[in-house]
């Protein structure tokens, strides 16, 4: 797969769940790499850089502040974050802004189970978040394979299915996420 034939593929698996006034996303993706090598996607800076849709000031794989800078062509916003766990290769918590993210991994027969728990303030954005991590992850897939695409993030995305993805994850969590 490259740029010109990406194809993000089908939805994943999601759920979403209400906590007082916060949403959780839950997306689930199977990726054919072992924990070790998804956790470094996940924590490395310079890997995250390439899939993710921020930059990172520095490495997530220990507890403390960092800046992950939103990148949207050439416009970026500095949002702080705060690492709250790190438990290589299975679990990353980090705050980003007023979100929260989780990541689980888990071994599989075929490498790694991906949970990821986004928690955030409105429930309409569910759909948008989760089609924007799904791009995200096709991309670290690829990376991950030793074939990387290059970043698709921001504005970039509408070029690669994220508004079919939105809609299909809306219906999906009964979520309105098309306005």
């Amino acid at each position: 797969m490259d740029r010109h034939t990406f194809d993000p593929g089908p939805i994943a698996k999601v759920e979403c769940h209400r906590d007082n006034d916060r949403w959780t996303l839950v997306l689930v993706r199977e990726l054919r790499h072992p924990p070790e090598k998804v956790w470094a996607a996940l924590t490395e800076a310079d890997q995250l850089n390439q899939w993710s849709p921020f930059a990172a000031d520095r490495d997530l794989d220990r507890t403390g502040e960092a800046t992950l800078t939103m990148i949207d062509g050439e416009v970026s916003q500095a949002v702080p974050a705060t690492v709250l766990l790190a438990e290589p290769p299975n679990v990353l918590e980090y705050t980003w802004g007023d979100d929260l993210l989780r990541w689980e991994l888990e071994s599989s027969t075929t490498g790694t189970q991906l949970t990821l728990r986004h928690t955030l303030d409105n429930r309409d954005h569910l759909p948008k978040v989760a089609a924007g991590w799904h791009i995200c992850l096709v991309v670290a897939e690829q990376l991950l394979t030793g074939d990387p695409i290059g970043v698709i993030r921001g504005r970039d995305a509408m070029e690669f299915g994220w508004q079919d993805l939105r809609d299909a994850y809306a219906g999906s969590l009964g979520a309105a996420g098309t306005t």
